[in-house]
């Protein structure tokens, strides 16, 4: 007889009938500390928060669908047998898709007749996403993310499935907006986007949205879509995608896109939980190695200051913006730079509006600003220019 028996209580949580002690255990191993929980721990909104996360729910048994290959491996490791109950609505906890195989997503990429090559390791991760219905894809940059989306996505809509893709910024949105478009696509027909102000409510089978957008709609909001997919999913903040992905109890296809787990505000077991198992797609040592993104050289400039006091951390910040040397020194450092060249800054008004007037009146080059006040379409704009040139100047604030 099984120690633990799971089953799908939805789309969003298992359900774990053992027990109680098994409860226990379970709840202690997937129970982390958030590394930067001591900081937060001091600001009023999370007083008496004791800093963990605790993704087992020992009262009800509940975990995130995605985090199944855990706790089996943990039962396992432990010498628990686990036993599966199918859901007369939601399937079996390791639903597969039999029919989906690599000869057959080969041959539905190659019918979308895209005007690029697609490449091995983007056949792969196309196939796992179909084959498995949810999954996390940790995708460096320059990847071929979009392509690998646009596919899914062309594919889930062929069976009448309605797709959610989410990602962090209005730039994002419109930058898959288009890239669907260069494939092909009649997006003004099938896409609708949603971010500032725009319209939350459409017939279109795809929508493209900020997470911002959505996270405080409620749940019937949701209740029409198929398929989410969360491009650059390691942006987004811990309790807005779990708000958002909570709100899904019917979405089946969970495809997370990620280009790094290190650090970031959401946890990985979080985002594998709310998505699906991590898989590596591929690493940027071999797209460097390919030929597909430029060799990386990394050089370290160090600037001599001399010695001061400051009151604080801000008064260091302006001193740092405001020093004229310091400024005059990365005017013409840049103008001097051959190729195409990204000056990022961080804050606009005080640092990155003078020193885009300061490098701009000192070269012919073509020099462009962008930050949250330029309008999306203007940046998308300038984004699309730079793609052409070879020899501009982008002064950016890195936020943006």
């Amino acid at each position: 007889m099984a120690d633990l028996v799971i089953q799908k209580k939805n789309e969003v949580y298992l359900k774990v009938k053992a027990e109680p002690h098994l409860h226990k255990e379970a709840a202690e191993f997937f129970t982390f500390e958030i590394p930067s929980a001591k900081y937060m721990q001091k600001t009023r909104r999370y007083k008496g928060w004791d800093g963990k996360v605790r993704l087992y729910s020992p009262a009800t048994g509940e975990i995130y669908c995605g985090l199944i290959d855990y706790l089996t491996d943990w039962a396992k490791d432990r010498g628990y047998q686990v036993g599966y109950l199918e859901s007369e609505h939601f399937g079996h906890p390791k639903d597969q898709n039999e029919l989906i195989t690599p000869q057959s997503v080969v041959g539905f990429v190659k019918a979308l007749r895209l005007p690029v090559k697609v490449r091995d390791y983007q056949y792969a991760a196309i196939y796992e996403s179909l084959r498995y219905n949810r999954v996390l894809l940790l995708s460096p940059t320059a990847s071929g993310k979009s392509l690998m989306i646009y596919s899914l996505v062309r594919f889930h809509v062929n069976v009448k499935r309605n797709v959610l893709i989410i990602v962090p910024t209005t730039s994002l949105v419109e930058q898959m907006y288009k890239d669907f478009q260069e494939y092909g696509w009649n997006v003004k027909d099938n896409c609708h986007k949603i971010y500032g102000g725009q319209e939350k409510y459409t017939e279109h089978n795809v929508v493209i949205s900020t997470w911002q957008s959505i996270y405080k709609e409620p749940r019937k909001w949701f209740e029409r879509f198929d398929v989410v997919i969360g491009d650059e999913a390691h942006l987004f903040k811990a309790k807005s995608l779990t708000t958002i992905m909570n709100k899904m109890h019917g979405c089946k296809y969970r495809i997370g896109f990620t280009g790094t787990l290190d650090g970031t505000e959401c946890n990985q077991l979080i985002l594998e939980g709310v998505f699906g198992k991590c898989s590596k797609v591929t690493k940027t040592s071999e797209l460097m190695k390919k030929g597909h993104v430029a060799q990386l050289k990394v050089k370290v400039i160090v600037l001599k200051h001399d010695e001061q006091i400051f009151d604080g951390y801000q008064d260091e910040m302006e001193y740092l913006c405001e020093n004229e040397s310091r400024n005059k020194f990365i005017r013409n450092l840049v103008c001097d730079l051959k190729g195409n060249t990204l000056v990022l800054f961080n804050y606009v008004e005080k640092h990155g509006l003078p020193l885009y007037e300061l490098i701009n009146s000192n070269t012919d080059r073509p020099v462009h600003l962008v930050y949250g006040g330029v309008d999306v379409d203007d940046r998308e704009s300038i984004r699309r220019l730079v793609e052409n040139e070879k020899d501009a100047i982008v002064v950016a604030s890195y936020g943006t």
